[in-house]
């Protein structure tokens, strides 16, 4: 199925069958991704006096209760209610789910004992870009992403010089394949979260970060086109499944 589509007064042509998921599924067991030292979730059946919601044990249906934290074990999108004391929910946060998005590739830098992105680094891969959401794929890039254990590797960050390009040139919606754009143990500086947000000036509400991607290496640098939806929870974050798609060539 190919859709057209106009942004900037360009037409463009996209092919709705053939979506590009970036999205890690959450899993009942100890094999999945997982940060900030949480037990993994679980996924069992549901159990209420001799009742147990599962057809190899005699129920009519399976009827699995979920226990997870959407920050630690799946892809999610997290909107300003993340960091902020007043409650806002990503449920109400994003309001739209298509965008075009950049795709960059990025080798995070030495820094001391720390792997950084920088501005530099940004401005570099973006180059005159300018879009609603991008991408970020970190390297190495391997499918280990889609199981790793991140609590305390000091997984790469985004410096608050990073952040703050991405709301200077109107970035709305940051994916990222890593569990934080912030450094895992800052003691709860979120440089770069308050950045992005700009915490310190005028909020950007309906502006998200995704974090827990996985972009494939088959998928190369570029502009794609984005539907971004989450599950309707009213929670600073939710369960996100992020797909994008090729932009055909006129």
């Amino acid at each position: 199925m190919i859709a057209t589509l106009s942004y900037n007064a360009v037409s463009y042509q996209i092919d709705l069958s053939k979506p590009l998921d970036l999205s890690i599924a959450l899993r009942g067991d100890a094999d999945g991704v997982n940060a900030w030292d949480i037990s993994p979730p679980e996924i069992a059946p549901f159990q209420e006096g001799n009742f147990v919601g599962s057809v190899r044990m005699g129920a009519a249906v399976n009827f699995n209760m979920i226990h997870f934290n959407p920050h630690s074990h799946i892809t999610h999108t997290e909107c300003v209610g993340h960091i902020t004391e007043e409650v806002y929910s990503i449920n109400t946060q994003l309001q739209c789910y298509f965008f075009f998005a950049a795709l960059i590739t990025v080798a995070p830098e030495q820094s001391g004992d720390d792997l950084v992105i920088s501005r530099k680094q940004l401005e570099y891969a973006l180059g005159d870009k300018r879009v609603e959401a991008v991408i970020v794929r970190t390297l190495p890039n391997t499918e280990k992403k889609y199981h790793k254990k991140y609590t305390n590797t000091n997984p790469p960050y985004f410096l608050e010089e990073a952040a703050e390009y991405f709301n200077d040139i109107g970035v709305q919606h940051l994916l990222v394949d890593l569990p934080s754009v912030d450094k895992e143990k800052d003691e709860g500086a979120l440089l770069a979260h308050k950045a992005f947000w700009n915490l310190s000036g005028e909020m950007r509400m309906g502006a998200t970060i995704t974090e827990f991607i996985y972009v494939p290496n088959t998928i190369a640098d570029g502009t794609y086109f984005l539907n971004l939806q989450v599950a309707p929870m009213e929670n600073d974050a939710s369960p996100s499944r992020p797909v994008i798609y090729k932009i055909l060539e006129s």
